[in-house]
């Protein structure tokens, strides 16, 4: 476990130099573990899905044999991108440039004019490959083919995931992306707390009973638990939420009143209510803005009461979400204010200094 006991966020300029980018590329996201979507996405062979890892993109396919593996998301021809989006492949893959074509299981099988090609060996330029795992129903990348795996970092969490069954869920809704004016790790870093709650949120100040809000720090990952309140909120629409929401199916009467979150290093989000689950990935686009992928989760044929419960958790959610984006916007604007250095953190921020040790980790920067 990494140590968190220095109360130090990072130090500006990572946030406003364009080079921290690439070190972080380097670093980071090509040696880390990608939320990629769900694992009903490729249950089936030839079906596949992209997973965004920083700037590149790796391909998940279900092969004909079975097995889920991972490549990177390119041809060996001349670099054109394979797939976009998800789908199914068929038994074969056959790149949209020049019809270069691999097998599920990364094989180079057919080259187009092969003749033109003398002394080709087809053995030596097969799909490059990444790593791919499993964890809870949610499928991760790695592009390192030999990473170490990922659920070791997760001691405990599989037991905190488990009730909410997020294998057995089902998407609902469109798998939206978005973007925030912000560099990647000032979002994290505002996700990571909930210090600001008071100021910035009137709706989760309503919704939450905030001096019970908890954060666990682990190694790869941290867990906060956020109760609702009793007291019925002054707002209409939180008010119906507090009385209607139902849990989901193997979830208890105790989980109705929770909401929790899950932050996994380097990016990903796990958000977990009584009536869904959510992930959100949240990606570099450029220094000052980040590329974001959302889906939502619940169980297969909800009731009608359910689904407006789940329509009405979006929409607060959504009113969250357009404050936090402001609030980051005014952290990178006063980022670049020269001579400023960042101040302490306090003990409601203990994850942002796990966040800021991992980085600092990561790119070999010191405290």
């Amino acid at each position: 476990m990494l140590e968190t006991t220095n109360t130090t966020a990072l130090d500006p300029r990572l946030y406003v130099d364009p080079a921290s980018l690439d070190r972080e590329q380097e670093a980071i996201f090509a040696r880390t573990w990608q939320l990629g979507g769900h694992a009903s996405q490729v249950a089936e062979p030839g079906r596949f899905m992209t997973v965004q890892t920083g700037r590149e993109s790796a391909l998940v396919i279900r092969g004909e044999d079975g097995e889920l593996r991972a490549f990177r998301n390119v041809c060996r021809h001349r670099a054109a991108r394979l797939r976009e989006g998800s789908g199914d492949c068929g038994k074969a893959l056959r790149c949209p440039y020049h019809g270069w074509t691999y097998r599920t299981d990364g094989r180079l099988i057919g080259v187009p004019e092969g003749r033109g090609f003398p002394g080709l060996d087809k053995s030596a330029l097969g799909l490059m490959p990444a790593s791919v795992e499993l964890f809870h129903g949610l499928v991760f990348v790695n592009l390192d083919p030999d990473a170490a795996p990922l659920a070791p970092t997760l001691t405990g969490l599989g037991e905190k995931l488990a009730p909410y069954g997020i294998e057995r869920l089902e998407p609902f809704g469109d798998f939206a992306t978005s973007s925030q004016p912000a560099n990647w790790k000032i979002v994290a870093d505002n996700y990571l707390e909930g210090y600001h709650v008071p100021i910035a949120h009137p709706s989760l100040m309503r919704l939450l009973d905030y001096q019970n809000y908890t954060v666990e720090v682990g190694d790869g990952y941290v867990f906060f638990e956020a109760p609702l309140r009793k007291k019925p909120s002054g707002n209409r629409l939180e008010r119906a939420y507090q009385k209607f929401v139902r849990p989901m199916d193997g979830l208890t009467d105790a989980d109705r009143d929770v909401w929790r979150y899950v932050y996994l290093w380097p990016n990903t989000t796990i958000d977990l209510y009584p009536d869904q689950v959510t992930t959100w990935q949240i990606n570099p686009k450029s220094i000052d803005a980040t590329h974001d992928v959302w889906a939502c989760y619940r169980s297969g044929a909800p009731s009608t009461a359910m689904r407006a419960i789940q329509r009405l958790n979006h929409r607060l959610n959504v009113d969250v979400a357009d404050e936090d984006a402001e609030l980051v916007a005014r952290v990178q604007a006063g980022m670049a204010t020269t001579g400023w250095t960042p101040g302490p953190l306090g003990e409601r921020e203990a994850a942002v200094a796990w966040f800021a040790s991992h980085v600092r980790e990561a790119l070999g920067e010191r405290a």
